[in-house]
């Protein structure tokens, strides 16, 4: 059997990059040049050489500095611009290359130019605003005196009521005549305030003067802007006419504490309408000045605009070139930084290209060195994706990224997770509207791609493919089930039962014959509505589960075979995948192969009863139940086979590990004759060090519990694939319920509203529940039998990824 398996081929398709450890010696004058020619490859990622060290003690930190200042300063104009209006209507242009200190030097000018002019537009926004409120507040006055008259009467009552306030009468009296009001008279404060503190305003106003006042207020004819937000606000008008000086005093305070905005108003129409119409020029004169100024800077944020992308591009390259710089060290001499990192194989030639490139562009007069090293860690994996298998390998990094060159279960779950998902959710009238989905997403693959997308509709973008395929796995596996919407139909001819007469009056309660071969694809869509619908199916999709369930886990074991076998790991051959193939197929495999006998034969055996009665009386004559010759004695030896691999997986690995290391290291800590007694030390410590690092017991715990797992993970993994069963029966009885309780219900009833609301409530049903809450189901429940029942036999899932230096990942990222 070994030497059958090792001739099976290697599968390096499965396997991830050839990863090589590479030292670079760059001369100073060439390190810039050469690190941004690396990025533009985006195939070397680099080892940081001064994690130790703080941000202040990198060599380039003035440099990350400076462009982390001028990348504040391009948001700042992009801030600008967009609460200009002008991000949409700017397109770039293209400009010739400019050197780092020339941008800094213009970022300077322009962010120095825009910063004056907002502080310019801010002071005659905050003059122009001031004006139109005194318009505004000196307007309202006017009509609020002849409102005052009008309430005389009840300001006078409530004067007389108070005692502190007893003069204030004839006070009033000789206000409201014409003529200038003396000091102790009728007084007014009249300004503005912003529209939601207008009750709170006066309430205070009401409690702070015991209703000695008398409070007038109404929209303001114009919106006010904040200067600030520059958003239009509401304001609202008010005047207060009151008496006595300490009223005046709090009624100015609780302006103050409420931002309103008080305004003078003198008294005599004369000079307020003389002050309007002084206003009203100035305030003309104001809006020109500011129309004139928001143009002047638009078109200098608009002339900004036109090279921001391609600034912005320029400096986040700029600032990862010299973050990259900052992992490399100095060598002794101070001409050449020193860096490391990995790199697949594949690439050398490609960086060597580009080291070579940037040493002649630099007009450098040495060359960078560049030599592959050996590595004490672990390589980082890295799988070449497009953009269709991306998003399955996205779906397995999510459980772990894989170990370096081991399997990887992305080749299977293209086909295994969208066809697991199918079992589920197979009905082929859902598929296709899942399908029409998918394809309008790949339609608009290059719209969408360019635009900024939610979060919601990122994830359901990304994985279109993925989409893709479940859409037509359930196509599939809806025509074996033969439902659409829940409705069989007669594709593939005929049915092969009838009814026992002609009226199909007892189709229900007797049931149906057999009159001819079975139908030819699927199930026959006679068994729709049958009174043996429901066990048939049921026992159909269990068993189908369970199927399914056995043999995507004999992969997996499979696949363990293959690790071991690439890692030159013959005792996890030997003492792993044997055992393990052998302890499942005795129990389960031997179960999937009763079933198949079972359908093939047609028999009418209790497999539940020759599973438990196999274990409880291996011995005794199985009767109606056996379904071959030979069947008892296979079960014993299916049996004794399943005992024995349970120690075979438990007790010989631990102990030929030990005997391994034992012989490895004996007689090691003995030096070569004529050594000095120092060199001895310098050898002996490392070999002791090692030594002392195999805990047996620590080994014999692990694989025990690796061991325990496997045995009872064997049994409740194949118990966790009847979710395929419970899902798949679950989505076809909603279907059903929503197809008759609502759509043939509305449909009985001869009225077009019924029919409509019934077509409704069915559509809205099916849209949200069927298609979107059961899609989700579904899904992640394939993802769990994945993740658990699948790669635990093999997939290790302890790696790193591979992150080279890219400015494509560079650029790409959003500004925070």
């Amino acid at each position: 059997m070994e030497k059958f398996l090792d001739n099976l081929p290697s599968m390096d398709l499965m396997r991830s990059e050839k990863m090589t450890f590479v030292q670079l010696i760059i001369p100073v004058e060439s390190a810039h040049r050469a690190i941004s020619y690396l990025g533009e490859l985006g195939l070397l990622q680099f080892r940081d050489l001064n994690a130790d060290k703080s941000p202040f003690q990198l060599t380039f930190v003035n440099q990350v500095k400076r462009c982390a200042e001028m990348s504040r300063k391009l948001r700042f104009f992009k801030d600008q611009i967009s609460k200009a209006g002008l991000l949409g209507s700017v397109r770039p242009v293209s400009q010739p290359d400019i050197e780092l200190e020339e941008l800094e030097i213009q970022l300077g000018e322009h962010e120095h130019e825009l910063i004056e002019m907002n502080s310019n537009s801010d002071r005659l926004r905050q003059s122009y605003n001031e004006l139109l409120e005194f318009k505004m507040a000196s307007g309202f006055l006017v009509s609020s005196n002849s409102h005052a008259v009008s309430e005389e009467t009840e300001l006078e009552e409530n004067v007389y009521s108070m005692n502190d306030y007893g003069d204030s009468v004839s006070l009033l009296e000789q206000d409201i005549r014409p003529g200038p009001s003396d000091q102790s008279g009728l007084n007014f404060v009249s300004g503005i305030i912003c529209k939601s503190k207008a009750l709170r305003f006066e309430r205070m106003l009401f409690r702070a003067t015991r209703g000695n006042m008398l409070f007038n207020q109404a929209p303001a004819d114009e919106h006010i802007m904040d200067p600030l937000s520059t958003e239009m606000v509401e304001q609202t008008v008010f005047v207060v006419f009151f008496s006595g000086l300490q009223a005046k005093a709090k009624i100015l305070k609780i302006c103050e504490a409420f931002g309103a905005n008080c305004y003078p108003v003198p008294e005599d129409i004369t000079k307020q309408r003389q002050i309007t119409r002084e206003v009203s020029s100035r305030l003309a004169e104001l809006e020109a000045t500011l129309d004139a100024g928001i143009r002047h800077r638009n078109k200098a944020l608009t002339s900004v605009g036109f090279h921001l992308a391609k600034w912005i591009n320029m400096v986040k390259r700029e600032k990862a070139v010299y973050d990259t710089l900052n992992m490399l060290n100095f060598d002794v001499t101070k001409k050449c930084l020193v860096g490391e990192g990995w790199c697949p194989i594949f690439a050398k030639t490609k960086i060597q290209e580009a080291l070579q490139r940037a040493t002649f562009d630099s007009n450098s007069q040495v060359g960078v060195i560049f030599h592959v090293m050996d590595a004490v860690e672990s390589p980082p994996t890295y799988f070449r994706t497009n953009n269709f298998t991306s998003a399955f390998q996205e779906i397995v990094d999510a459980y772990g990224v894989a170990r370096y060159q081991e399997a990887n279960p992305a080749v299977y779950t293209v086909i295994t997770f969208p066809f697991l998902f199918a079992v589920m959710f197979g009905d082929w009238g859902h598929g296709i509207c899942l399908l029409m989905g998918a394809l309008v997403l790949i339609a608009r693959e290059r719209k969408l791609s360019a635009q900024k997308l939610g979060s919601f509709m990122e994830m359901l973008f990304g994985g279109r493919y993925v989409l893709l395929l479940m859409s037509l796995f359930s196509i599939y596996c809806g025509l074996i089930y033969n439902e659409f919407f829940s409705v069989p139909f007669h594709i593939f001819g005929g049915s092969a039962y009838k009814c026992r007469d002609a009226t199909c009056s007892d189709a229900h309660t007797v049931g149906l014959i057999k009159y001819r071969d079975p139908y030819p694809f699927g199930v026959d869509p006679s068994w729709r509505g049958s009174r043996s619908e429901l066990p048939f199916l049921n026992s159909l999709k269990m068993k189908l589960s369970i199927l399914l369930g056995v043999v995507q886990m004999n992969v997996g074991i499979i696949l363990s075979y293959f690790n071991a076998r690439f890692f030159s790991s013959s005792l996890d051959i030997r003492h792993q995948f044997v055992p393990q193939m052998i302890f499942l197929n005795s129990l389960f495999g031997y179960l999937s192969l009763l079933v198949v006998i079972k359908w093939c034969t047609g028999s009418q055996a209790d497999l539940y009863h020759v599973m438990i009665y196999m274990f409880l009386s291996p011995t005794d004559d199985l009767g109606e139940n056996q379904l071959f010759w030979g069947q008892r004695p296979l079960q014993i030896i299916l049996l004794l086979l399943a005992l024995i691999a349970v120690p075979w997986m438990l007790f010989p690995k631990p102990f030929i590990l030990k005997k391994i290391h034992t012989e490895r290291f004996q007689g090691r800590a003995y030096g070569m004759l004529g050594t000095s007694e120092m060199d001895l030390d310098v050898e002996t410590d490392p070999v002791r060090q090692h030594h002392e690092e195999f805990d047996f017991s620590e080994v014999f715990v692990h694989q025990m519990i690796h061991s325990i797992e496997f045995v009872l993970g064997a049994v409740s993994n194949t118990a966790s694939y009847l979710r395929l069963w419970a899902l798949s029966l679950a989505h076809s009885e909603l279907s059903t319920v929503f197809y008759e309780k609502v759509l043939l219900l509305a449909w009985g009833y001869d009225n077009i509203i019924i029919r409509l609301i019934g077509l409704a409530v069915f559509a809205f049903a099916t849209a949200f529940i069927l298609l979107m809450m059961e899609t989700l189901s579904a899904f992640l429940h394939a993802l769990r039998l994945h993740w658990v029942e699948f790669q635990n036999k093999f997939y290790h899932g302890d790696g790193y990824k591979f992150i080279p230096f890219s400015f494509a990942s560079v650029t790409t990222e959003d500004e925070d």
